[in-house]
C-alpha cells in the first residue's frame, strides 16, 4: 500500500519534522557540517570539552598503529600475513564488515568479512579454500570466524570461501551473519566461474551449517553493501554501493507464512518474497530523485517501495531497470545498523555525480511511519589531511554508551569517532599505520566497528593490510 500525501503530512507532524529521535541516539546534529566541526578537536585529535564530551586528546602510539585517549588500550586480534588460522594458513587480508556474538564458555565470536575482489592470484592472502565451504573456487574473498576467549586466547577459521568483494553485511536477530558481495561479476568475468553479487548466510557457532554455501538469491544480485533485518516484520533492508547511476536502498519482504531462523534463508526459492527499491517524496508530495538534495538536518521524506522487475539482473543491473522518476538514488550507500525501532543508513559522500555535494549523511528509516529522516550531515571537508575534522562515514554502530560510533573512510587522516545525542563529536581512535611513504603518507580506512555483546570492548578493523583490533578503556555514557 502506498503512503499517501495526507498520511505523510500527519506523520511529519507527529515526529516534529524528524529532529527528535527516540531511543539511544537522539538528535545527532543540529546544523550542516556539525559532525565535521572542530569545536572539540585539536591538531592532536581532539579533547573533552567543558561539557565532558569525549575522552581527551589522542595519544600517539609508539607502535605506530592506533592513537587512543589516555587510559585506553588496544590489542591486535588478527593481522593478515602474521597471525594464522587453525588450519595453518595466514589470516586473509582486507578486513571489512564485522559483527560479534556470544560464544561458548565466555568467549566472543566475531565474523569478519574480507573484501577481496577478482582472481585469487591477485592477492597474497586470499581466504583459503577450505573443503566444503567454497562457493566459487576462482574467487578470493569470504569470511573468517574469530573466537576470542578469556585469557586472550584467539582462534580463527574459515566461515565461507570462494565469494567476492565481501564488504559489509549485517547480523540477524537469530544470531547469524549475512555477508554481502559488493560486485556484479558474472561467470566468465574477472576469472569467475559463477555469478556473484549475492548475500550468503554464515553461522558463527555451527561450522556444519556453513557447508555447501548457497546464495540467498531472493535478496537480489547487485553491488551489495550492508543489510539489516527488522526483528518484528522479518523484512530485510539492503544498501547498494554503486554508480552510473547511483545505487538504491532495497527492502525484501518474506513470503507469507515464512518464519526466519538459522538456515531458513537457504531454503527459499530464488524468487521468494518481494524485492523493492525505495522512492522518496517531500512534505509537498514532490518526488525526490536523490538523497543529496537534502541540505538540512531534520529533513523528512516519505517512502514508497517499487517492485524490482528482475532481481537476478540477468541482462540489466537492478539499479538500471528503473527510469527517471521511478526510484530515489544516493551516492555510496554504505553501512547500516538496526536500532531504536528502525535502521540507520549511511551515504558516505556525494560529488559531481549527484545533485548536491556533501561529505557524509546518516539517515534513519522508521518502518512504522515509513519516513526517512536526515540525522547527520557533514559538509565537504576542505582539508582532509588535517587532523580534527571528520568525513566519509562508512560502517556505523549504535553505542551502548549513547550515540553512534562511526568508522571513517574519507581522504587523508582516518578516525573512529563518536557522535552524542546532541550532535557533539569526539575522536575515539586515529589510524597511525602509514601504508604509503614518508613523503606521501596514506592511511587505510577503518571498518567493522562493533561492540562486544557485553559492551566492554570495541572491535574495529584497519582494512589494509587487514588488522582486527580490540579497544578497551574507561567507557562512559555520553548524554549530550
Amino acid at each position: 500500500m502506498s503512503l499517501t500525501r495526507r498520511d505523510f503530512a500527519r506523520t511529519s507532524a507527529i515526529t516534529g519534522a524528524g529532529v527528535a529521535l527516540a531511543g539511544s541516539v537522539g538528535a545527532l546534529a543540529t546544523a550542516p557540517n556539525a559532525l565535521a566541526s572542530t569545536e572539540t578537536g585539536s591538531h592532536e585529535g581532539g579533547s573533552a570539552d567543558r561539557h565532558g564530551v569525549g575522552y581527551g586528546p589522542l595519544v600517539p602510539d609508539p607502535e605506530g598503529i592506533l592513537a587512543l585517549p589516555e587510559g585506553f588500550s588496544y590489542r591486535v586480534i588478527t593481522y593478515s600475513g602474521r597471525t594464522k588460522l587453525e588450519s595453518g594458513e595466514f589470516t586473509p587480508s582486507n578486513h571489512d564488515g564485522t559483527a560479534t556474538f556470544d560464544g561458548p564458555r565466555g568467549a566472543t565470536l566475531l565474523v569478519n568479512n574480507h573484501e577481496l575482489k577478482g582472481p585469487r592470484a591477485n592477492w597474497a592472502h586470499p581466504v583459503p579454500l577450505t573443503e566444503g565451504l567454497v562457493y566459487d573456487p576462482a574467487a578470493s574473498g569470504g569470511c573468517t570466524v574469530v573466537e576470542v576467549r578469556p585469557g586472550h586466547h584467539v582462534a580463527e577459521w574459515v566461515g565461507i570461501a570462494g565469494t567476492s568483494t565481501n564488504c559489509a553485511g549485517g547480523s540477524t536477530p537469530w544470531g547469524t551473519w549475512l555477508t554481502c558481495e559488493e560486485t556484479e561479476d558474472k561467470a566468465g568475468q574477472n576469472g569467475m566461474t559463477k555469478d556473484h553479487g549475492y548475500v550468503f548466510e554464515v553461522d558463527p557457532e555451527d561450522r556444519r551449517a556453513n557447508r555447501d554455501p548457497k546464495p540467498v538469491k531472493a535478496l537480489g544480485r547487485y553491488a551489495h553493501e550492508a543489510v539489516v533485518v527488522d526483528p518484528k516484520s522479518g523484512q530485510a533492508y539492503l544498501t547498494e554501493d554503486a554508480s552510473n547511476p547511483n545505487g538504491l536502498l532495497y527492502r525484501w519482504t518474506p513470503p507469507a507464512g515464512f518464519r526466519h531462523g538459522r538456515g531458513k534463508l537457504r531454503t527459499l526459492a530464488d524468487d521468494a518474497g518481494v524485492l523493492q527499491a525505495f522512492k522518496c517524496f517531500d512534505s509537498g508530495g514532490q518526488f525526490v530523485d536523490d538523497l543529496s538534495r537534502a541540505t538540512r538536518i531534520g529533513t523528512v521524506y516519505g517512502v514508497d517501495w517499487v517492485d524490482v522487475p528482475d532481481r537476478d539482473a540477468k541482462t540489466v543491473s537492478v539499479r538500471k531497470q528503473f527510469t527517471a522518476g521511478q526510484v530515489t538514488r544516493a551516492r555510496k550507500l554504505e553501512g547500516m545498523w538496526w536500532g531504536d525501532g528502525g535502521t540507520y543508513i549511511v551515504s558516505s559522500y556525494a560529488r559531481e555525480e549527484s545533485p548536491g555535494r556533501h561529505d557524509g549523511q546518516v539517515w534513519f528509516y522508521d518502518p512504522k511511519r515509513r519516513t526517512l529522516t536526515l540525522k547527520v550531515l557533514l559538509g565537504v571537508n576542505p582539508d582532509p589531511d588535517r587532523d580534527g575534522a571528520f568525513d566519509g562515514p562508512d560502517n556505523i554502530t549504535v553505542s551502548p554508551y549513547g550515540g553512534l560510533v562511526i568508522a571513517e573512510d574519507g581522504e587523508g587522516v582516518q578516525h573512529l569517532f563518536g557522535a552524542t545525542d546532541s550532535g557533539r563529536t569526539y575522536p575515539i581512535a586515529r589510524n597511525e599505520l602509514n601504508i604509503g611513504t614518508a613523503d606521501e603518507p596514506e592511511y587505510s580506512e577503518f571498518t567493522g566497528v562493533t561492540f562486544s555483546p557485553d559492551g566492554r570492548t570495541l572491535f574495529a578493523n584497519i582494512q589494509e593490510p587487514g588488522i582486527m583490533l580490540a579497544i578497551t578503556g574507561p567507557w562512559k555514557r555520553h548524554k549530550r
